[in-house]
């Protein structure tokens, strides 16, 4: 006999569940299952099993699960995981149906101030993580999981990409760092992920070898919409590197910074100031201002510091930033708010616009504002200040 177990189990689990399988030789299947929901949905749940038991040909076995409120989805995974575990070679998926409201797609300028980042072994989290309004939710396969449990989040990952209601906000999977990232783009290329976040890139041969990968994938399962790519500076090489990560492919769409890997490899400590990464930062604004991508800044650590978190925030717009990581819901609203172009912001854009249109059809070519000449970079950052307003207003 061998024995398999995959999720969690206790009395603080909740929307997850702990399956245990337990392979014979002969007796059929055996299920001995317990929830907290058993009344109302208890049947449908071990009709679920069984099936999956059917799909995976398992014949023999003793089943235990014990259910804490687990989405379909998440129980899906869990046992297609055990199943796995018992048997390594089993390569059959087992994928939950595809929701409908899951198959909107992305631009490559898309307004993207936030983006909440989701442990991936964690689906707790996922059922109102749209509620909050993020621009993007990032599914994490990195920092976040344990490695003994990086197989487990895949298919969580997988699943929740499929079945989960992310509300509109973009679709993000961060995966782990190369040669092992290239492993988690079978689990989400054909399942409409949006953007991949690459952590820890240092040159553009890793995003090239992303790049061939997701194509590779994209045409095995006809998948036809883009796919961006976020490359995640990390490192002093990192930064040294940024025009050339920036330009490595035409699928990426923005550059974003990590700052706690970054400070640790140049040999110090991050500080609310923020001084030790000043030079990073601005390289990185720049090399992605060059490139034609946006620039994402790091993310804020204090969950319960929003004061700290809008001076953050309002010193990386003023930097040429134009988004911000979240780790915790409260968070977004403040990234959001710290963004906007303020009033102030907008009626001198506004003017500058108005001023720029109407010279163009006198057909005068110096345009100014009092005794203010505006050359064309300021009538482009005028254009996008208003762009911006008009995406926030939607």
């Amino acid at each position: 006999m061998a024995k398999a177990t995959a999720g969690k189990q206790g009395a603080k689990v909740r929307s997850d569940c702990y399956i245990e399988i337990t392979s014979k030789r002969l007796g059929g299947i055996k299920l001995d299952f317990k929830s907290k929901v058993d009344v109302m949905y208890g049947e449908s749940i071990r009709t679920t099993i069984l099936k999956m038991c059917k799909f995976f040909e398992l014949k023999h076995a003793t089943i235990l699960v014990e259910d804490y409120g687990a989405l379909p989805s998440t129980l899906m995974a869990r046992f297609e995981l055990a199943v796995k575990r018992l048997n390594i070679k089993m390569e059959k998926e087992y994928l939950p149906d595809f929701n409908k409201k899951n198959k909107y797609t992305t631009t490559k300028d898309k307004l993207r101030r936030s983006r909440l980042y989701l442990p991936g072994n964690e689906p707790k989290f996922y059922p109102n993580a749209g509620l909050h309004k993020p621009d993007g939710v990032i599914l994490d396969l990195e920092d976040s999981v344990a490695p003994t449990e990086k197989d487990s989040a895949q298919l969580i990952v997988r699943n929740a990409l499929r079945a989960i209601d992310f509300y509109g906000s973009e679709r993000m999977v961060r995966i782990n760092q190369l040669p092992q990232g290239l492993d988690d783009l079978k689990y989400i290329v054909p399942h409409n992920v949006h953007v991949i976040l690459i952590p820890k890139v240092e040159t553009a041969e890793q995003i090239k070898e992303v790049d061939a990968e997701v194509q590779r994938l994209k045409k095995l399962h006809r998948i036809k919409n883009d796919i961006y790519f976020m490359p995640i500076i990390e490192s002093a090489l990192g930064v040294i590197n940024a025009y050339p990560i920036a330009t490595a492919s035409k699928n990426i769409c923005a550059l974003a910074i990590g700052l706690e890997d970054y400070t640790a490899d140049i040999g110090t400590q991050r500080t609310n100031e923020e001084k030790e990464s000043f030079y990073a930062r601005t390289a990185l604004v720049n090399a992605a201002k060059a490139a034609g991508v946006q620039a994402i800044d790091t993310v804020f650590s204090d969950v319960n510091d929003m004061d700290g978190l809008r001076n953050s925030v309002l010193e990386a717009k003023g930097l040429g930033f134009e988004g911000k990581g979240c780790i915790h819901p409260r968070q977004i609203q403040i990234v959001h708010d710290a963004f906007a172009p303020t009033e102030v912001e907008i009626t001198k854009a506004q003017k500058i616009v108005t001023a720029f249109e109407e010279a163009k059809l006198k057909g005068i070519g110096v345009v100014s504002i009092g005794s203010k000449m505006i050359d064309a970079p300021v009538v482009k950052r005028a254009i996008n200040t208003l762009k911006i307003a008009t995406l926030i207003k939607k």
